[in-house]
């Protein structure tokens, strides 16, 4: 949509406000603001026995096994090398693909 062909600043300026009604209704009347803050409503008190029967003494908690902690650090250590081994393989296949692709790209 272009605009009408008026000087650079009659778009932006106001209407004349003696101009008739470009079709808008006119603003309500505000709303009287209320006096203040009256507090939320009174609530009725809960009957007698509302809460659900508890249990008084729950039974204590069971106790773990005890842990092996040897066979923790052995376990341990066979995963890292486990790890390492698998790293190292897949190491020095990537070092000879990238030596055969940059062979490929000299020769």
């Amino acid at each position: 949509m272009s605009s009408p062909n008026l000087p650079d600043d009659a778009y932006w300026q106001r209407p004349d406000p003696a101009a008739e009604s470009l079709g808008r209704p006119e603003p309500a009347p505000a709303a009287p603001e209320p006096i203040g803050y009256a507090g939320p409503p009174r609530a009725d008190p809960p009957p007698a026995g509302w809460r659900p029967p508890t249990i008084a003494n729950p039974p204590p908690p069971r106790s773990l096994p005890r842990q092996d902690d040897d066979a923790l650090d052995e376990a341990e250590g066979a995963a890292r090398t486990v790890t390492y081994g698998i790293g190292l393989v897949a190491g020095a296949i990537a070092l000879v693909v990238v030596c055969l692709l940059c062979s490929r790209l000299i020769f």
